[in-house]
């Protein structure tokens, strides 16, 4: 069973999951659709929006869940051999979110092509947080499995995974382009199914590993090669599209190309294991014949020095002063409630509700942004592709930046953090000009400090309040998101955009429609920097530290 449930085959299923659970990020591809056959304005269709970036970041159940299955366990420490322990895991918070994908979008797919009778517009936001939410059930699985799987590279692992939720609006409009090209409808059906199959053939392979030794990020750098060669082949396909029509057989032979592309990280975790499980082989052997030659009765095998068992981090004082005989502050494990009550949460939450929020406002409306300014529908259909390539470019880069920032520099996370955020204030100052091809340029500096955030904040999140309840604290940072969503994207963006609009088709041209909105959106983004750079003036010291001496014990 080694060569088939091990960490790294977690890691190339994980992967699986989460490039098909993105769908959230391809509203544009049928937010039309749905809005003619429903009957909706702009700022009913918003709302929609709203509820489904509600769902897709609103994750507290699925990090208590996730913590009520996986129970923490101190490092050293027995683990428990209860009945529940041996049934429960990762794989029960997967299959909540694979059922939750699959009822929400059927709803929706029903209503759209007519099986139902359209239903009132809250019957529609509840489906569309039903279908999002299940995905943050699949992310939160992934994203605390690994970290725990691989702790001394959680930016990198994280970024990873991230990576390819963001990834996963380019992978499945592919999929659109190829087989249900001008069809939303039955692309909202295919939606519903191709989560959960994913889900059920392998969610059984999720599960926190025992870590014997440091020496995997060389394993780490090849998924992220492969990462990278997908992502050059993605936007090769979409800038190919851009220039010609494809035929038939080109769509096919493309995608054919891209299923061996995402099915090479298993290849990948296969020659990891059998290097690992030769290593520890080799080690078994040397530390045997050590404890013959000197006579050794014992039949227990202790594992070499380089070679560490990692469950959880450490929680108490006695730990932190392992790291350094200096006086340290305090390092703790604290639960939601606690993480709450500092200002470390806060400044989190309010640099997220620009960070992410005005980022999901950028995505929603950028098929009526595109129109507006005279764009045709397959230049906007290959911007949201390439929103998701610079989405991936910000979540696999911020996690694998903050890594080298932290083991080479010193530099703590939250800098990343709100350089970021600076970066993002001249995104929307690009969208808010209006100038032929600024979608082109706008949306590319948005869409990678949006995705940057989604793998900075976990990571900071595990670092200032520890492991243990890490699912649930960042989920519940996370909801910063939609909160920031409806006030930027339905009060302002929405709002002005209706202003303007003609009464009769609900639609308008020109830039003054979103020109004042991203302008709007400028102005709260850096004042988020703002907060940002504050966030890593006050964690400075505690970095320095806690948990840059931490990485440098482990290593």
């Amino acid at each position: 069973m080694g060569w088939v449930a091990n960490r790294w085959t977690g890691v190339a299923a994980a992967i699986w999951i989460q490039w098909s659970c993105g769908a959230s990020y391809t509203f544009s591809i049928y937010s039309s659709v749905l809005k003619s056959t429903q009957g909706y304005d702009q700022s009913t269709l918003d709302t929609v929006s709203v509820f489904k970036d509600i769902g897709a970041n609103f994750g507290v159940l699925s990090g208590l869940l996730y913590s009520a299955v996986t129970p923490y366990t101190r490092r050293h420490a027995a683990p428990s051999k209860s009945k529940w322990t041996s049934l429960a895991g990762p794989w029960v918070v997967v299959a909540a979110g694979a059922v939750q994908c699959f009822a929400g979008f059927i709803f929706i797919w029903a209503a759209v092509v007519g099986l139902i009778s359209p239903p009132p517009v809250p019957v529609m936001c509840f489906f569309a947080w039903l279908a999002s939410n299940g995905q943050t059930f699949l992310n939160t699985t992934n994203v605390v499995t690994g970290l725990r799987n691989f702790p001394e590279y959680s930016g990198t692992i994280i970024g990873i995974m991230k990576g390819f939720v963001g990834l996963s609006g380019a992978i499945l409009i592919q999929i659109y382009h190829t087989f249900f090209d001008g069809d939303p409808a039955t692309y909202l059906l295919m939606l519903a199914l191709l989560p959960a199959f994913i889900c059920v053939l392998l969610m059984f392979l999720l599960r926190i590993y025992e870590v014997h030794g440091s020496d995997y990020k060389k394993h780490l750098d090849g998924f992220s090669v492969v990462t990278v060669i997908i992502v050059a082949y993605l936007m090769f396909i979409i800038v190919l599209q851009n220039v010609v029509s494809l035929p038939y057989w080109g769509r096919m032979f493309a995608f054919v190309i891209l299923m061996v592309l995402l099915a090479s990280p298993f290849g990948i975790a296969i020659k990891a294991h059998w290097e690992e499980s030769r290593k520890l082989a080799q080690s078994y052997t040397i530390e045997t014949g050590s404890s013959t030659n000197k006579g050794s009765t014992s039949s227990s095998y202790s594992p070499p020095v380089d070679e560490v068992e990692y469950h959880e981090l450490p929680s108490d004082e006695g730990q932190v002063q392992v790291i350094s005989d200096d006086v340290l502050p305090h390092e703790e494990e604290k639960n939601i409630l606690q993480a709450m009550c500092t200002f470390d949460f806060w400044m989190l939450f309010v640099t997220m509700i620009s960070g992410l929020g005005s980022g999901l406002a950028t995505i929603n409306n950028m098929s009526q942004i595109g129109q507006s300014l005279g764009y045709s529908t397959i230049e906007i259909n290959n911007m949201v592709s390439l929103w998701s390539m610079w989405n991936f470019l910000g979540r696999f880069g911020g996690g694998h930046v903050s890594d080298c920032i932290m083991h080479r520099k010193g530099w703590p996370r939250p800098l990343l953090m709100a350089a970021t955020l600076g970066i993002m204030v001249l995104g929307h100052l690009t969208i808010a000009s209006g100038f032929r091809g600024n979608l082109y340029v706008g949306p590319v500096l948005v869409g990678i400090c949006y995705g940057a955030h989604w793998s900075l904040m976990p990571t900071i999140t595990s670092e200032i309040f520890g492991v243990k309840h890490m699912g649930t604290i960042f989920n519940t940072v996370a909801a910063a998101s939609p909160l920031g969503s409806y006030i930027l994207s339905v009060r302002i963006v929405g709002y002005i955009y209706d202003k303007h609009a003609d009464k009769d088709d609900n639609s308008c041209f020109g830039n003054d429609c979103f020109m004042l909105s991203f302008f709007i959106l400028a102005g709260v983004a850096f004042l988020a920097f703002l907060v940002g750079l504050a966030l890593y003036f006050r964690t400075r010291r505690f970095y320095k530290l806690v948990v840059i001496r931490r990485l440098k014990h482990y290593a």
